[in-house]
């Protein structure tokens, strides 16, 4: 059964478990939605004068040519003030949960973080949310930045799904399963046009405005163009404990790169790319609720591995390229994280995390074999939580970072952050 004749067969349930139910939604909860401010700023320092966000974006991977958001490598020396998140959910009425999220960038900029609607009572487990939204793949994804236990964004992430993650615009249908255990199932259908890397579409357009080919570049097919599955499962280990383990698969139908390695348009190295992208994930997290006051003795664990291969061919050449039209272009490249929290005292949380890119990273452009260089980080943060409201966070974090030509950034970073939510705000996922 396709995705539509399901949300039809489940929405011509809803009027009876609405009957069941009996419950009434008034006009004033409707039109009075809960509202909610999250406010974000840091200083910073980096041993790379204020550069340390152009290292991590030409950080060596198969996907290197697609750039990060303004935003995530635009952190200077000093202060910064970071994104700021308006925030307004509401039932709409008895089938129907709303959401939508805006974020405002320290230079003014808006933009739709989140919209969407979900079902509320479909029978069985089932949910379906339609809109824009953080896909459910992985752990971390789903997360917004004010939940993070760092500051920034992990390695892996930031190296195969770019630095604000996986989200897009789509359905999700998930499913709760009567089983003696938490097992929840999700599929996704997205549009695959927003992706900072996963699933890029480039226009004929943009791709003039580099490369001078003679011939155009492959039209971008109707969507959708990206589907996911996943899973998450949680088995009963405790009153005080919890364990949540979690796989996924994402498949880009139609990912599109545009490669120019001298960096300067239009000077007749440059390439298109054209083809399909896989991501393989895995994903734990485990919490120990201690007994101690204001989490103080609490833990929590938390890693992911992702896997992503690509398999394209050359769509359009410049006059100096070195590479065929029709050429084969693959490519595997990995990465992780693990970190970990504890809570040293009544509201003080220490951290510590150690994340990965391309600890298998290699490229293989028309039978010439490239292997590039993993880079890693270390990265500690010691956080102060007066309130659930409230949080300030010193971090320190080392690494090194190669880029595509094997050269070494050593990075040192200092953040001294803050949090605040404003408002009535929606309980975090586990």
């Amino acid at each position: 059964m396709n995705k539509p004749t399901l949300l039809a067969v489940a929405i011509c349930f809803a009027p009876a478990a609405y009957a069941q139910n009996n419950q009434m939604i008034s006009s004033g909860s409707q039109f009075n939605p809960a509202m909610s401010l999250i406010l974000d700023g840091n200083y910073s320092h980096d041993n790379q004068k204020g550069l340390s966000g152009a290292a991590l974006d030409g950080m060596a991977g198969i996907g290197h040519s697609v750039s990060f958001s303004a935003e995530e490598a635009g952190l200077q020396n000093g202060f910064n003030l970071g994104e700021s998140e308006l925030v307004l959910s509401a039932v709409v009425d008895p089938y129907f949960d709303g959401l939508l999220i805006m974020t405002v960038s320290g230079d003014g900029a808006t933009a739709l973080e989140e919209s969407w609607l979900q079902t509320r009572l479909l029978p069985a487990g089932l949910k379906v949310k339609m809109g824009k939204f953080l896909s459910g793949i992985g752990y971390q994804n789903s997360q917004h930045k004010h939940t993070w236990d760092f500051a920034d964004q992990n390695l892996a992430y930031l190296g195969l799904l770019g630095g604000e993650g996986f989200k897009d615009v789509g359905v999700q249908v998930t499913w709760l399963a009567p089983t003696p255990f938490y097992a929840l199932f999700g599929l996704e259908a997205l549009q695959g046009h927003d992706q900072e890397r996963f699933g890029t579409q480039i226009s004929n357009d943009d791709a003039q405005s580099v490369i001078a080919a003679t011939q155009p570049f492959s039209a971008t097919q109707s969507g959708s163009r990206l589907n996911t599955l996943f899973a998450k499962f949680a088995p009963d280990i405790g009153a005080d404990q919890a364990l949540q383990i979690g796989v996924s698969y994402a498949q880009a139908q139609h990912y599109q790169q545009l490669l120019d390695d001298d960096d300067t348009a239009l000077s007749g190295d440059e390439y298109t790319l054209d083809g399909k992208q896989q991501l393989y994930g895995l994903d734990w997290v485990y919490k120990w609720d201690s007994a101690g006051e204001f989490g103080q003795g609490d833990i929590k664990i938390t890693g992911e591995y992702l896997r992503l291969k690509k398999d394209m061919t050359v769509d359009a050449i410049g006059n100096n390229a070195n590479v065929m039209l029709g050429d084969k272009v693959t490519g595997t490249q990995d990465g992780y994280y693990l970190q970990a929290s504890y809570g040293i005292a009544p509201r003080w949380k220490l951290a510590a995390r150690y994340d990965v890119n391309g600890a298998n990273n290699e490229l293989d452009v028309a039978g010439t074999n490239t292997q590039f260089k993993q880079s890693s980080r270390q990265s500690i943060s010691l956080a102060f939580v007066p309130s659930e409201f409230s949080r300030l966070r010193l971090q320190l974090a080392q690494g090194s970072i190669y880029d595509t030509s094997d050269n070494k950034t050593s990075l040192k970073q200092v953040f001294l952050q803050y949090t605040h939510s404003l408002g009535t705000h929606g309980a975090h996922k586990f």
